[in-house]
Parts: structure tokens; C-alpha cells; sequence
């Protein structure tokens, strides 16, 4: 049962349609992002919004051993297979691979992608992250099953690099 005010009306609902403007409203902030936030705190009372991104380092680059006669041999995933490029987690949740239950994956293996091509969902705290490609290639290998829970910047799918 609904806890009730003073005046005997019913405080809920009005608790549910709030909830749910801020969820929308949410929804359309981490959108407008160019990278979602590591952490992301709202208030009601007062309004306070904050928004975190994990610090990331420049990236460092590996040289690769060079052979004998000092020139660099091309970098592989492993062995002779071609480089692959990662499409990452981007936040703490749970993966889905399709937009609801039953419905057909947003990517198989063999696909091709382009950038900013929607492949997947994190679910984090009942809000729907989608996650985009950044790459064009195609989808060589799903790295995480459909609802498996995933850590920021985890590997999701690998695709295979094309040129354009």
C-alpha cells in the first residue's frame, strides 16, 4: 500500500513520474556525451548533477622486436592472424547483444559495422547505454554472451579492420 500524505492523497505516482522524467532525461544527457561517464550521480533535492571520467593516460606505444637485420616485423593478435580491432564496454553493467528478449542480435559474426553502428546495450541501474562501433570492419568474433555482466572498457567484439 501507498504511504499516504497529510491531506490523504496518494504521494507515488507522482514519485513514479518523476523517476521516470529523470531516467528520460538522463537518457538524453549521457546521448549528448562524447564518452560516457565512469560515474554519474543526480539529486533531486537542491538539483545536483555530477559527472566522472576515469583519467586515462596518453596512450604508450610498444615497439615490436625487431629481426636481425633491424627492421620491425608487423604486429599480430597472435601468430599469423591478422590485428583485430575491439569494440569496449562503455560502462560497468550487464551486455545484451539484442534491443529486448527474443528480438534478433544488433550484430552477428560476419557482419560488417561502421562507425557509431549500434552493436549492443549495457544495462547500467535500469538505464539502456547503447554501444557503438568505432571502427569500420566486420565482426569477427563476440567476446561477451548476451547478459553477461561486463566492467568498463571490457572487451565486447573483435572485429577484423576494413579500409573506408
Amino acid at each position: 500500500m501507498s504511504p499516504d500524505n497529510d491531506d490523504g492523497t496518494d504521494r507515488e505516482p507522482d514519485l513514479t513520474a518523476a523517476l521516470d522524467a529523470v531516467r528520460r532525461s538522463t537518457l538524453r544527457l549521457l546521448a549528448d556525451l562524447p564518452r560516457p561517464p565512469t560515474a554519474l550521480r543526480i539529486r533531486a533535492g537542491a538539483l545536483t548533477l555530477e559527472a566522472e571520467w576515469a583519467t586515462v593516460g596518453a596512450p604508450v606505444a610498444v615497439a615490436p622486436a625487431a629481426d636481425p637485420v633491424g627492421v620491425a616485423a608487423p604486429v599480430t593478435a597472435a601468430g599469423d592472424e591478422p590485428a583485430r580491432h575491439v569494440v569496449r564496454a562503455p560502462t560497468v553493467g550487464v551486455f545484451y547483444r539484442a534491443p529486448e528478449p527474443g528480438a534478433k542480435p544488433f550484430v552477428a559474426e560476419g557482419d560488417i559495422v561502421q562507425p557509431g553502428q549500434q552493436v549492443g546495450i549495457v544495462e547500467a541501474m535500469k538505464l539502456m547505454i547503447p554501444v557503438h562501433a568505432d571502427a569500420h570492419g566486420t565482426v569477427v568474433e563476440v567476446l561477451r554472451a548476451d547478459g553477461a555482466p561486463v566492467e568498463y572498457d571490457e572487451p565486447l567484439l573483435a572485429l577484423s579492420p576494413l579500409d573506408g
